[in-house]
């Protein structure tokens, strides 16, 4: 699907409302997002934002209206969706190198049952050099710092060859050099005509990286351009019945 000035619609929202069986969770969302672009999801806790990652894998059902993911239904596109959780699942205890991690990446394409070719290794190498990681290849996971571990997470879904790489929190907790690397490379697939959603409370993260923004709260309000959307009284809005206060980049909130 081509939208504005010829480009490529990687996410389309259209008036779409998600659901665990009879309860509503996001309603009337939306908006699109081209190859090539970021789109920030901020909004308070439990707002969905999760949920609409969730329903952009295919993995919780569009009830009403359409979610379109690089021109198909969300369950069809999947072999060129990448994920990063906020928590991975991997046992940091268990005795896997990062390598073998990131490879990890290549097993959708190559089959399980397959080795990995020469191109496989070299995919993981340069994801890993994405992510300024390249010299601990050989490192066990477990071994690594909480950032590091999210840096080896995102060369991961890089070694996936991603057309759409969904993020949720990832910048939590990490330290400066690991973010300074995760928005490096998130510059480097939207470079490679990937479109990226990522989830997130930091509205430096936002103006940074992405070039639209979703504001979420169970409901939409707001989906547009960073400097448009990303306004004290959108924001306001969003967080609904809480005390907000804008402290630099970030959202400051406290229960009324």
């Amino acid at each position: 699907m081509t939208g504005q000035a010829g480009r490529t619609a990687a996410l389309v929202l259209d008036r779409a409302s998600v659901a665990y069986g009879d309860v509503p969770v996001l309603e009337e969302l939306h908006g699109t997002v081209y190859a090539g672009e970021a789109v920030a999801l901020i909004g308070p806790n439990g707002a969905g934002k999760s949920t609409l990652i969730k329903a952009i894998l295919g993995l919780v059902p569009t009830v009403r209206g359409r979610i379109e993911v690089l021109g198909v239904a969300p369950a069809h596109a999947r072999r060129d969706v990448a994920y990063v959780p906020q928590a991975d699942t991997l046992d940091p205890d268990f005795p896997v190198s990062v390598e073998q991690v990131v490879m990890m990446g290549r097993y959708r394409r190559i089959g399980w049952l397959r080795r990995p070719s020469a191109a496989d290794r070299t995919q993981v190498a340069e994801a890993l050099e994405q992510v300024g990681l390249s010299g601990r290849a050989r490192d066990r996971f477990g071994t690594l710092s909480g950032g590091q571990r999210q840096r080896v997470l995102l060369a991961r879904a890089i070694a996936a060859q991603p057309r759409m790489l969904l993020l949720d929190e990832p910048f939590n907790g990490v330290d400066a050099v690991s973010q300074h690397s995760l928005l490096e490379a998130i510059a480097v697939l939207k470079a490679r005509g990937a479109a990226v959603v990522v989830s997130t409370h930091d509205l430096a993260i936002a103006h940074l990286a992405c070039e639209e923004v979703c504001l979420l709260n169970r409901q939409q309000f707001g989906f547009g351009p960073t400097g448009t959307v990303l306004t004290p009284e959108r924001l306001r809005a969003t967080y609904g019945g809480r005390a907000l206060e804008l402290r630099g980049d970030r959202v400051i909130v406290t229960q009324t």
